[in-house]
This record gives C-alpha cells, sequence and structure tokens, in this order.
C-alpha cells in the first residue's frame, strides 16, 4: 500500500470509530474535540474523512497484486 492509500485507510477508520461512537453513546467525539458540529474546523475534519472514504472505494476494487508487494527472493 502507499503512503496516500494507508492515510486515507486511517481517516476512514478515525471515522467509523467516530460513528460507533455516535451509534452506541450519542457522543460525536470530532465535534466534542473541535467545538461542535457547526464549527468550520470540525465541517473541514468531516470533509477530509468523508474524501478519505470514498478514495478507499478505489482500494476495495484494486486487484490484489497491486495491493501486496511481496518481494521476490533471489536465489
Amino acid at each position: 500500500m502507499s503512503g496516500i492509500q494507508r492515510t486515507a485507510l486511517v481517516l476512514a477508520i478515525i471515522g467509523a470509530i467516530n460513528w460507533g461512537l455516535i451509534g452506541f453513546f450519542r457522543f460525536d467525539l470530532i465535534a466534542a474535540i473541535f467545538g461542535g458540529q457547526a464549527a468550520a474546523f470540525s465541517r473541514v475534519i468531516y470533509a477530509i474523512v468523508g474524501l478519505a472514504g470514498l478514495y478507499c472505494i478505489s482500494i476495495l476494487f484494486k486487484p490484489d497484486e497491486e495491493l501486496e508487494r511481496v518481494p521476490e527472493t533471489q536465489r
């Protein structure tokens, strides 16, 4: 995986954890940290996480050969 793919995956995981917290405990961690859901910086974070999730869709449809780069052993 490339660096951008890993970053997008980490951001998507953060978003999933936030949605889990909202669903189970009615607690929005991003809003709590950055000043509410309507705060400008919170909205930027939500947008970045959303874009990362959309980018992760491309990872889903990549062939396995492109994702797993196992170095060949030389004999």
